[in-house]
């Protein structure tokens, strides 16, 4: 079966939550008895059993956002399609139906999920699709598109810092938070930046490389902007 949960609600709101609930899994092939039983069981799990016999007028809009999703999800469907889950919950309850996304997919059902919040993919999404202006401009898993955009740039936090850093190694783009942002020059590799320091005998506290966010990836795409645009003349 299909999952199908809209961004705006898709729920009668003259009727009772339970009956509702009720009626929708039977509408999916579900009996009586089983949608009853399935739908107290998702209720327990999301903390509302004293909604059973409230309106859906009366949910707030985070509530009302609970309810679609156990509807969209209690009669256990293969294909899963939710469009901005997360809209108007707070924080612990969109604790909870990432947990549960993640309990689906774990139990095999494939999950569609369409979003503009890059972070929510980034976090939840093994494959991304970015579509701007009804074209596809990006179709691959998460991780190969950070590693497709990177763009060999590092975060350097160093004990006792030199106040002026020069090497044809790496080029210092910015400080940030007591950081320096270095862009290693083609043909080194980040085994190099250590190695110059360790013959200056500059003492490295840490070292890491600067993926691309998705949110980032999706601007350099549409505008051509590159990430190391951003630390371009920063000092903070």
């Amino acid at each position: 079966g299909i999952g199908y949960m809209p961004e705006e609600r898709g729920l009668y709101k003259k009727m009772k939550i339970g009956e509702q609930a009720v009626y929708l899994a039977q509408l999916k092939g579900r009996s009586r008895a089983e949608a009853i039983e399935r739908a107290k069981e998702w209720f327990v799990k999301f903390n509302m059993q004293s909604w059973w016999h409230k309106k859906v007028e009366d949910l707030s809009k985070g509530m009302s956002q609970k309810l679609q999703f156990v509807i969209t999800v209690m009669h256990k469907p293969k294909l899963i399609i939710l469009d901005e889950p997360f809209s108007g919950l707070d924080p612990v309850n969109a604790s909870l139906i990432k947990d549960e996304i993640y309990n689906l997919a774990k139990a095999g059902s494939s999950i569609i999920f369409s979003t503009h919040r890059m972070g929510e993919v980034e976090e939840i999404c093994d494959h991304i699709i970015l579509v701007n202006k009804g074209e596809k401009i990006l179709d691959n898993t998460v991780h190969n598109v950070k590693q497709q955009f990177k763009e060999n740039l590092f975060s350097l936090k160093l004990e006792n810092a030199p106040a002026q850093i020069n090497s044809g190694v790496f080029e210092v783009l910015a400080q940030k938070n007591g950081a320096h942002i270095v862009r290693i020059n083609q043909g080194y590799k980040p085994n190099d930046v250590l190695q110059y320091f360790i013959q200056q005998q500059t003492g490295i506290i840490a070292f890491n490389e600067i993926l691309p966010s998705l949110n980032d990836i999706f601007i350099r795409l549409v505008e051509g902007t590159p990430l190391s645009r951003q630390f371009e003349k920063v000092t903070a």
